[in-house]
């Protein structure tokens, strides 16, 4: 598996799930921006430095992205990813599109991370996309 680690530091943010689609989501450029409506929640993943302080948002995250695409009829990639961050104790936020998943890890905690998926033998990586 081909892992690449992104510098873009990213926010996950929490919206009303009433509220629109914000403005300041449109145009960003980045890595990864998501945005997922629930019947509970907006949530928008996004670069941190085009969220408005008034949102309530948790910043400080960075992504490991799978190469993709990836056939739906694969199992066990977040699994085979996620487990050996879960034994090292690393919380972990994902995204997945339809080419792809996505690893969101706190940035402080990308050099351990990187690590232990190495250690653990999960793919190859590439840094700085």
């Amino acid at each position: 598996m081909e892992l690449d680690v992104h510098p873009t530091v990213l926010a996950i943010c929490r919206l009303d799930p009433s509220r629109a689609i914000p403005a300041w989501t449109r145009g960003v450029a980045g890595p990864l921006v998501s945005v997922t409506r629930t019947s509970d929640e907006l949530s928008i993943v996004i670069p941190e430095h085009a969220v408005p302080h008034s949102v309530f948002h948790e910043g400080g995250w960075q992504a490991i992205s799978v190469r993709g695409p990836l056939e739906f009829s694969l199992t066990g990639v977040l699994a085979g990813l996620s487990a050996p961050l879960a034994d090292a104790g690393i919380p972990v936020f994902v995204v997945s599109t339809f080419d792809t998943d996505w690893l969101l890890v706190r940035a402080n905690d990308l050099d351990d991370a990187v690590e232990v998926l190495v250690v653990s033998n999960v793919g190859s990586f590439t840094f700085g996309s």
